[in-house]
């Protein structure tokens, strides 16, 4: 392999999908994967291009063709089996998009028979999209398995020849050696498919999720793991990616399976409903939330007992690092062997760091993360348990200095990963002050008070945070307007402090309108709670990767308690950290009805920021311009 490729993603479609709906062009998208013309001549594997015909459904009534490719290495035959890989791609991506072609590669050159597929609705297979629905995108991956094992014929695609693969090595008669690996959409149907079919021997999901109602509705208050028991807030512009992007892939491959197209446009017709709910009412219904519980392995986590290797990227809006930790945590509760990364890209900002992953290197071998993949396939797939698992919970620091340089890179990051036994707990705890100037503090010590601010429901949000899909190539700065919303600054650092994980929030409210219109969801508050890094003189604000925490209040006469955003992020000596609960954002929907909202605080009944620092935290001294 030679050149870079935009790692196990769906950035060749999603994000030209992402670019028409936004209306945004994004330059030199074909520099972001290597020129599949300049492969190696000798390349030390063959390729078949090859269809599948499955049934799936509940009642195993809808046939579908899978599109999928067979990498086999040389050498291996039926004499001289080899274990198996399984893969897929993100959404609105395809088996022959280059980033799902260098993974195959990097894995078929470490020895393993490679099956990479096309999912249902995607990039030559027929059917519609079913959301890794296990009743259909399960069942299909279950029956590619059975073809990995011999079990079931696969066509040559174009012709009527069928063949079976015999080079697969077995545990068994029928269960063959293998694992899947796979990001985003490619990285959930892992899940599907392990409910289906104990065969699969390991996993390794990429930048998923663990509640598609979470994901694209979050309620960061009420949580259970992150489900939440009450309505979220609508992730308008993912949103509208997310289905801009699937039906734009049902118009282009329109002459693959013209009935995609019909009812609702290369979705499952259950789908457009919940759309049309999500950006019309602002929050899921019950039959959405339904939709979105079926095609999430937080819903049948108890089945999944193949080894998990999961990763996740700090910098991700969609899927954030609260998803894989549910997850994690749900995992091994049970008892599944699991292993969680935080890596520094994702869905947000889709670039490794120097030495973290490239699909394009020579080897897998050549990165961290490659390395990681490539053991935790050995281990569980290829049954070599010298292979190390590697630490419960490793996490990139972007302050940590390495050698970026090409050729060292790749063993030098190492050092810039944090590892630990068990995620940071929430050992730090500041204090809302009742007056101006607010400060977070230490004490108790203060008088109480509160902030106001009034809700907008203007056609212009009053509060940005990000433009999904596309921020890693804008530089547009976050910002609240004055007087829609509520800010707590702490003194300046006197050491720098490290923050790993997801704080929290309890914050007390007076908010008398929504008081009497809470009964609906439509009435209820909605808030945006996000953490600034602020720099000494005050000017620039850094939010960690755009991440923020919308909540829409159950019950304002209540307590809130609020989980801010997973982050890894460093503040500087001399940085202060901020708290701001904001009235609205420009990526999500907001209230329907402008009100005042006070944050009350007293040394009674405080408002309160319960951080993961995993260093000392040290402030200076107050000084008038402090405090």
């Amino acid at each position: 392999m030679s050149g870079s490729a935009t790692p196990f993603s769906a950035r060749r479609r999603t994000v030209l999908g992402a670019a028409v709906a936004a209306g945004v062009t994004i330059p030199a998208l074909a520099a972001l994967v290597p020129d599949a013309s300049a492969a190696d001549d000798t390349p030390g594997y063959s390729v078949r291009h090859v269809e599948v015909d499955v049934q799936v459904g509940p009642d195993d009534d809808v046939p579908c063709t899978i599109a999928a490719d067979l990498y086999t290495p040389d050498g291996v035959d039926a004499s001289r089996k080899a274990p198996a890989i399984l893969t897929t791609h993100g959404f609105g991506g395809a088996k022959d998009d280059d980033s799902q072609v260098a993974a195959a590669q990097g894995f078929v050159g470490e020895g393993y028979v490679v099956l990479s597929y096309s999912g249902l609705g995607f990039g030559g297979s027929t059917c519609k999209i079913y959301l890794d629905d296990p009743a259909y995108d399960g069942k299909a991956g279950k029956q590619l398995v059975s073809v990995l094992a011999g079990e079931k014929e696969y066509r040559l695609a174009g012709t009527t020849t069928t063949r079976r693969v015999r080079t697969v090595a077995k545990e068994a008669p029928g269960d063959p050696k293998v694992g899947m690996i796979g990001g985003s959409y490619g990285g959930e149907v892992q899940y599907a498919v392990a409910m289906q079919d104990k065969r699969v021997d390991a996993l390794i999901p990429i930048i998923t999720w663990n509640d598609l109602a979470y994901s694209l509705a979050p309620n960061n208050t009420a949580l259970r793991g992150v489900h939440p028991t009450e309505p979220g807030v609508t992730k308008k512009q993912w949103v509208d990616l997310f289905f801009g992007a699937g039906i734009i892939d049902g118009i282009d491959d329109a002459q693959v399976d013209p009935t995609r197209n019909v009812g609702c446009p290369n979705f499952d017709n259950s789908v457009c409903p919940a759309a049309v709910q999500l950006n019309a009412a602002g929050y899921p219904d019950e039959d959405t939330e339904q939709i979105a519980r079926e095609s999430s392995v937080s819903s049948y986590i108890e089945r999944i007992k193949a080894p998990t290797l999961l990763v996740q990227g700090q910098a991700d809006t969609l899927f954030n690092l609260q998803e894989a930790t549910a997850t994690y945590r749900s995992l091994r509760a049970q008892g599944t062997p699991v292993r969680m990364i935080w890596q520094s890209w994702g869905h947000s900002q889709s670039t490794p760091a120097p030495g973290e992953l490239d699909l394009g290197a020579d080897s897998i071998r050549d990165t961290y993360l490659g390395r990681r993949f490539l053991a935790w396939m050995d281990h569980w797939v290829r049954g070599d348990e010298s292979r190390p698992t590697g630490p419960r919970f490793s996490y990139f620091r972007d302050w940590v200095d390495y050698d970026t340089s090409a050729g060292a890179a790749g063993q030098a990051i190492t050092k810039a990963y944090g590892r630990r036994s068990a995620l940071p707990g929430r050992s730090k705890t500041l204090y809302f002050g009742g007056r101006s100037p607010y400060v977070l503090r230490y004490d108790l010590d203060f008088v109480a008070g509160g902030q106001q601010f009034e809700t907008n429901t203007g056609p212009a949000p009053t509060s940005y945070s990000e433009t999904s899909g596309v921020q890693d190539r804008l530089d547009t700065p976050p910002y609240d307007t004055e007087g829609t919303a509520a800010v707590w600054t702490s003194r300046r650092l006197s050491r720098p402090a490290a923050w790993v994980g997801s704080g929290k929030l309890l914050v007390h409210l007076d908010a008398p309108e929504a008081e009497q219109t809470q009964t609906q969801p439509a009435g209820r508050l909605i808030l945006f709670a996000k953490v600034y890094d602020v720099a000494p003189d005050g000017s620039t604000l850094l939010l960690p990767h755009r991440l923020i925490s919308p909540v829409r209040v159950p019950d304002v006469t209540k307590p809130v308690r609020v989980e801010l955003p997973g982050i890894v992020h460093r503040f500087p000596t001399d940085h202060r950290i901020q708290v701001v609960l904001a009235a609205s954002d420009a990526a999500y929907a907001n209230n329907v009805a402008p009100q005042p909202v006070t944050i009350r605080t007293s040394p009674n009944r405080p408002s309160l920021l319960r951080m993961p620092i995993t260093t000392k935290l040290r402030f200076q001294p107050q000084s008038a311009l402090q405090e």
